[in-house]
């Protein structure tokens, strides 16, 4: 069954250039900060990150100084357990309440369960909706 809450996003942009991710991952490694979810990819010129963390404070301190402008967000968190079928059952729930999602990506852990990030145009309905 999944469960959903509010959690904070850290997004921001970066020029992108080779070895970033090396970058930005050894800065937050370094201050003991456990990434729970990412999105990173570039595009032309850009880099763009979206995270979660299970610190956001220590994450921002150590990213300032590359020069980064940090962006934080209420974003939803979703545990499901890892088995076929359990995304589609919260899309799902997102689609008939008539929400619309803007953005998801997820990161699956060894703990038999996936932890999904959405933004949404309701995050507040969504989480309530998912938790019916």
């Amino acid at each position: 069954m999944a469960k959903a809450k509010k959690v904070k996003e850290i997004g921001f942009t970066m020029p992108n250039k080779v070895g970033l991710l090396s970058e930005i991952t050894t800065a937050i490694a370094g201050a003991k900060v456990n990434i729970t979810a990412i999105c990173a990819y570039g595009m032309e010129e850009s880099a763009y990150f979206m995270l979660t963390t299970d610190s956001n404070a220590k994450a921002k301190k150590v990213l300032v100084p590359l020069g980064v402008a940090i962006e934080e967000k209420d974003v939803v968190e979703v545990e499901v357990p890892d088995k076929p079928g359990e995304l589609q059952k919260v899309a799902k729930k997102i689609a008939d309440a008539g929400i619309d999602i803007e953005y998801m990506y997820a990161t699956a852990s060894s703990a038999k369960k996936e932890t999904c990030i959405f933004m949404t145009s309701d995050n507040a309905r969504a989480i309530r909706v998912i938790n019916k």
